[in-house]
């Protein structure tokens, strides 16, 4: 694995942590993994403190498999780092899990980054396939079809899947986006299929203190599929805000 040196395991907790300075939380998705940032942790590394903790989302009880669970589990982990004035990098349900972290510890919470986040509504898409999550099919390459093809054939995970995405759908955040003080960062693909540009628009109109960004031809994971173009909006952006 291209980051096991930066890999540590702490109790309950098993994180990535690489760079010294201002510390940003990156929270991964359903599916995701440490992979889904590669080019995120490379660049960013250099000039900022970037930690990835690997949530348990295939291994709680059945009971606890929410987005509530989650964003207490982070909040522990936080409160374990003892960190503070963060900025939260969520895409997808991590965008979600970032937002309940933030409404619920707004004080150790500098500032939040939300690409194709859910929390406002979400698409079932776990029976299409894989390759809706991008613009260009061509970056759902063979080995990620299979990293997702074995988790949806593992019944455990399977089921803790369908309970967290409807758990995403039931914790709709609508009423609560004008709590929310702290800069946030919207970056969006224009051709998302699974949380379209109006989820952006809602976000972008309901956050007090956002600023919306566009990238083109770009699915539901943007620091996938235009790494570059991602990289230097959140580079122009983290030197504005820190």
């Amino acid at each position: 694995m291209k980051y096991q040196d930066y890999i540590k395991k702490e109790g309950k907790f098993e994180y990535l942590e690489k760079g010294e300075g201002h510390t940003i939380l990156i929270l991964h998705g359903l599916f995701g993994a440490l992979s889904n940032f590669e080019e995120v942790i490379d660049e960013f590394s250099h000039k900022y403190r970037v930690i990835v903790p690997i949530m348990p989302l295939y291994s709680l009880p059945l009971i606890k498999t929410s987005v509530g669970s989650m964003a207490k589990y982070i909040k522990k982990f936080i409160d374990h780092k003892g960190l503070s004035n963060v900025t939260l990098l969520g895409n997808s349900l991590g965008g979600h899990i970032a937002l309940v972290c933030a409404l619920d510890i707004p004080d150790k919470v500098h500032s939040m980054v939300l690409t194709g986040s859910s929390g406002l509504y979400d698409k079932e898409y776990l029976r299409k396939k894989i390759a809706i999550t991008f613009y260009d099919p061509a970056v759902a390459t063979d080995e990620l079809v299979d990293e997702v093809f074995k988790i949806v054939n593992d019944k455990n995970k399977l089921i803790r899947i369908l309970a967290m995405a409807k758990s995403a759908i039931r914790h709709n955040m609508a009423k609560d986006l004008d709590k929310f003080k702290m800069p946030a960062c919207l970056i969006w693909g224009k051709n998302d299929s699974i949380t379209p540009p109006e989820v952006a628009e809602e976000f972008h109109e309901h956050l007090q203190d956002s600023e919306l960004y566009w990238i083109d031809k770009c699915g539901h994971a943007a620091m996938m599929e235009h790494p570059k173009e991602f990289n230097e909006i959140l580079d122009k952006w983290l030197s504005k805000k820190i």
